[in-house]
C-alpha cells in the first residue's frame, strides 16, 4: 500500500510542463533578449504569437484547460476560432513565441533549445490527445477536420 499514490498522468503532466518552461527560461536568458534587442523578424514572431494566444483564449476560456496534458473533468471540446484549424493553438503560439527567442539567440543553443521544445510539446500534445478521446466522443472526429500546430499543414 502506498501512502501516497502518484497519478502517472499527473507526473508524466508535470514533467512535461517543467521541461516546456526549462526551455523557455533558458531561451529567455539570452544576451541579446536581455539587452532588448529586438530584430524585425523575431517582433514579427512575437505579434504573431501573441495574436494566436489571445484568439485563442477569446475561444476557450481560462477555467476550461489545463496547462498540463490533462483534459479538465468537465471540460468542453472547443472547435471554433483558431480550434477550427488546428487542435493545440496555444502550443503553436508557444512555439511562435519560442521561434522569437531563438532569433535572438546564438542560432546553435537557441534553435536547439527550440527544437527540443517542439518535441516535448508534441510529446504532450500526444498525451493529450490521447486523453481527450478518452473523454469526448467527439474528438477522433474533430481531429480528422483539423491539423495538430500548423493548420492545413501539420
Amino acid at each position: 500500500m502506498q501512502l501516497f499514490p502518484i497519478d502517472p498522468r499527473k507526473a508524466l503532466g508535470a514533467l512535461l510542463v517543467a521541461l516546456q518552461f526549462g526551455c523557455m527560461l533558458t531561451l529567455l536568458a539570452a544576451p541579446a533578449l536581455r539587452a532588448g534587442a529586438i530584430a524585425l523578424p523575431a517582433l514579427l514572431l512575437l505579434a504573431a504569437s501573441a495574436a494566436l494566444f489571445f484568439w485563442t483564449l477569446m475561444h476557450n476560456r481560462l477555467g476550461n484547460f489545463n496547462i498540463r496534458p490533462i483534459p479538465k473533468p468537465f471540460g468542453t471540446l472547443v472547435t471554433s476560432g483558431p480550434y477550427r484549424w488546428i487542435r493545440h493553438p496555444m502550443y503553436s503560439a508557444v512555439l511562435l513565441g519560442a521561434a522569437a527567442m531563438a532569433c535572438m539567440a546564438e542560432p546553435l543553443p537557441g534553435w536547439s533549445v527550440w527544437g527540443f521544445l517542439a518535441v516535448v510539446l508534441f510529446v504532450k500534445a500526444l498525451f493529450e490527445e490521447r486523453w481527450m478521446r478518452a473523454q469526448h466522443a467527439l474528438y477522433a472526429t474533430y481531429c480528422a477536420h483539423s491539423k495538430r500546430f500548423v493548420p492545413l499543414i501539420f
